[in-house]
């Protein structure tokens, strides 16, 4: 019994050492600066805008935003004529015909995000097996979720010359494995931007990092002011208390 107990920690430890030397192997992303970082921090909202136009223009095609609907937009200070003809530019599902066949029609603000595809196998159909992730959490879904973001988006390479990728992959030294099958979605000069903005690889990604990072947390700013609030009034209400005990309390020894 006690042998065969060894036997399969032995193979447990040999299946697991390649996945800890790749995870090793792995590039840890260096740290950016984000607006929305620390306890004070906000949403810089321009950015946040030109991170939207970067996710429609070129990543909406396969990625989802499943818990936003285009009202939320207003969050990061978009109007609502900005809003409408935003959500008009999609075609999202409206019900099905007599015949059974789906109907779509213009998104609303009250509408949701567009879904790329209709559902998982769809996707894993026209992507040759892959299945591209929904962004709503994607900042919060890994630890240090918005420098890895970044990383991952600028850090696609030429493989070194010992390393066969598989086909249809591509090299990442950010991604566990270091092949990943999403082809680069950034390239120099692909998206222009509305407010004249210098349209770079590094600057894309850092917009629609700074996007993604308040979808996953629309409200994160009016909490970010509540708990400071907060703290302010349990500062003073320390202060008032302390106050009183001297007050009250100062000729007791």
């Amino acid at each position: 019994m006690n042998r065969f107990v060894l036997i399969l920690a032995l193979a447990g430890l040999t299946l697991g050492a390649p996945a800890r030397a790749e995870e090793a192997d792995t590039l840890t992303p260096p740290s950016q600066s984000w607006s929305f970082a620390g306890p004070l921090g906000t949403v810089d909202q321009a950015a946040a805008q030109r991170g939207f136009q970067v996710y429609a223009d070129a990543c909406s095609n396969c990625h989802g935003l499943k818990y936003l609907h285009y009202r939320d937009l207003s969050g990061i200070g978009f109007t609502e004529d900005q809003i409408k003809k935003i959500a008009a530019r999609f075609e999202v599902p409206a019900g099905f015909d007599n015949q059974g066949n789906l109907v779509t029609k213009a998104a609303t603000p009250a509408s949701a995000f567009r879904n790329p595809f209709p559902n998982d196998e769809a996707a894993r159909a026209m992507l040759n097996g892959a299945l591209p992730p929904d962004l709503s959490l994607i900042t919060s879904s890994f630890p240090n979720g918005p420098n890895y973001i970044y990383a991952l988006l600028t850090g696609y390479r030429d493989p070194p010359a010992d390393l066969k990728l598989a086909d249809g992959m591509n090299f990442n030294p950010y991604f566990p494995g270091h092949q990943i099958a999403m082809p680069p979605p950034l390239n120099e000069g692909d998206i222009t931007y509305t407010d004249g903005t210098a349209s770079t690889v590094a600057q894309n990604a850092h917009d629609v990092v700074t996007f993604l990072a308040w979808a996953a947390h629309p409200d994160m700013v009016q909490r970010k002011r509540i708990g400071f609030g907060v703290v302010l009034y349990f500062l003073g209400m320390a202060g008032v208390t302390f106050a009183l005990k001297r007050r009250i309390w100062h000729g007791v020894h």
